[in-house]
């Protein structure tokens, strides 16, 4: 019996035939009909590389029959096709790049090679690009520079000396916005810093010419409202682009380190005021009483004066007038005279007056209390 030397994949022929009659099988084995063949790998790779063609736009062979590679290729995009679409899509990125929206908040300025070429107008604009750049910047957003013990970067920013030597510790906030952009790009390097700087400056400049008093009491809102033109002032005077707002004057106190003796001084200062506020309204309390005093005095000299005057005056006019009639008959005047004097002086004395017809008679009592009697009838009267 002869030995099997059929390949790997099965038995080879018999040596004495099979049943048909036929001799053995070529080279000692035979393919099995029954069984599929495994694709080799070169196919596999030729298929691929024809797929890849038909992508890109060639024209790819046929199926392999046979061991044939000839065949014809599926439909594709041309070369011409692909780069149309490419250019069209450059076209769509470089025309949304190139337009931009300005919003009413806004400003924009134009550069050209980072050069000013113009400002932007409110809604849709066009900067080709990457030749002209778009600068955009919100132009009514509020920006705040701090500045104080409290809120700066440095431990005495607050601390500044007043007109009246004193140190006072001041946090106060500047609020801005920007007005023109192309002078805020290219005329302030840093604005924050530089408003910073320049508030500072403003600030202690104005301390300077103040006492601490009204710093701390009365002269807040005055000193925000000229801090505020005097910033702003100097930014215009740099064409920087940069509206001031408003000023927030948010403390002013005494050092914390002398805090304590500050408000001794304080106490004793409005001690000093009461104490003065007093003497001068007992100064004056007393001024006005000296002064109506004197007033009185004088009124009451006044009216003596004008009486004893008038009254001078009517006696003088009462001889005139008597002297006129003592020219006219000087018997009768001279009695009337005499017995008008008295008159006078006998009116207020006690007397009794006897007739001179009862001299030689005896016509009184001489016990009689005629004073007396007298006193009874004036009472009675």
């Amino acid at each position: 019996m002869a030995g099997n030397t059929g390949g790997p994949w099965g038995g080879g022929g018999n040596s004495g035939g099979n049943n048909n009659g036929n001799g053995g099988g070529n080279n000692g084995g035979g393919n099995r009909p029954d069984k599929p063949q495994i694709p080799e790998i070169e196919d596999i790779v030729k298929k691929g590389q024809e797929q890849l063609r038909v992508l890109m736009g060639g024209k790819g062979g046929g199926n392999r029959t046979n061991g044939s590679g000839n065949g014809a290729g599926g439909p594709g995009l041309s070369g011409r096709a692909i780069a149309g679409i490419a250019i069209v899509g450059v076209l769509v990125a470089w025309t949304a790049a190139s337009f931009y929206r300005v919003d009413t908040s806004e400003q924009s300025v134009e550069l050209l090679f980072g050069k000013y070429v113009q400002t932007g107008e409110e809604g849709l604009n066009f900067a080709p690009w990457p030749v002209v750049k778009a600068e955009i910047e919100s132009v009514t957003r509020e920006n705040t520079v701090d500045i104080g013990v409290g809120r700066g970067n440095r431990s005495d920013e607050g601390l500044m000396l007043t007109g009246d030597e004193n140190i006072v510790d001041i946090d106060f906030q500047v609020v801005w916005n920007i007005s023109d952009l192309r002078s805020y790009l290219f005329n302030l390097a840093e604005p924050q810093a530089t408003i910073s700087a320049v508030s500072e400056s403003a600030m202690r400049e104005i301390i300077a010419r103040s006492n601490l008093a009204p710093i701390l009491n009365r002269d807040r809102g005055a000193i925000a409202q000229e801090l505020q033109e005097l910033i702003q002032a100097t930014m215009d005077s740099y064409e920087s682009g940069v509206q001031i707002v408003r000023v927030n004057f948010d403390k002013a106190d005494p050092p914390r380190e002398v805090i304590d003796s500050f408000r001794e001084v304080q106490a004793a200062e409005q001690t000093r005021d009461t104490l003065e506020k007093q003497a001068d309204a007992y100064a004056n309390e007393r001024v006005a009483a000296a002064r109506g005093t004197a007033a009185e005095v004088l009124e009451r000299a006044e009216g003596y004066r004008a009486q004893t005057v008038n009254q001078a005056e009517g006696e003088a006019s009462r001889f005139l007038a008597v002297y006129g009639e003592y020219v006219k008959a000087e018997e009768v005047t001279r009695k009337r005279l005499y017995l008008e004097t008295m008159e006078r002086v006998l009116g207020g004395v006690d007397k009794v007056i006897l007739d001179e017809a009862a001299r030689g008679g005896q016509g009184v009592v001489p016990y009689l209390p005629l004073n007396e009697l007298n006193k009874s009838n004036k009472g009675s009267n």
